[in-house]
């Protein structure tokens, strides 16, 4: 089984999704988030706070670069699609979903996260101006599923069947 990105912005349930979905497949579930926290040896807030945000996104880039060949979900930070690159590194390699759910429901879950840096203080309006500037980018991807009204296993169960409809009509 090719690698299965998961993609979208902050607050999505991306990391829930990818561990389920994992779960049902038999396959490990890696997180790009983690991993650069485990290369970096500290929290991505503090990269941001003392690095900046294009070494976290570089390092980013280095995770998807590194990324398993097969058997494996791959859940990604919000901002990760936004460098072509990492799209074309995603899609080329493997099956990219873009998790797609309201920014209100979005909002209600990220506000006040400190674990979120460029969400943490930021208005609905600001986070609704960087959604519309990731958008194109999420959109950018093998398979796009609304999240609105579905449970983790429904999701994953759709997302599956999605997959297993992509891989038939690959093989005939």
């Amino acid at each position: 089984m090719k690698p299965i990105f998961i993609t979208g912005f902050m607050g999505t349930g991306k990391t829930t999704v990818g561990k389920v979905l994992a779960e049902k497949l038999g396959c490990p579930v890696l997180d790009t988030d983690q991993m650069i926290e485990h290369a970096a040896g500290k929290q991505i807030k503090d990269i941001f706070k003392e690095d900046g945000e294009e070494v976290f996104r570089s390092l980013e880039t280095q995770m998807i670069e590194r990324a398993p060949s097969e058997n494996a979900v791959i859940t990604t930070g919000g901002g990760l699609p936004v460098r072509k690159v990492n799209r074309e590194k995603m899609k080329e390699s493997g099956i990219v979903i873009f998790l797609q759910t309201d920014l209100d429901v979005i909002f209600e879950r990220v506000q006040q996260d400190e674990n979120r840096p460029l969400a943490s203080k930021a208005s609905k309006e600001e986070l609704s101006s960087l959604y519309e500037s990731r958008i194109n980018a999420y959109e950018d991807c093998t398979i796009k599923i609304k999240t609105e009204g579905k449970n983790i296993e429904q999701l994953a169960d759709e997302l599956i069947e999605r997959i297993k409809e992509l891989e038939t009509r690959h093989t005939s």
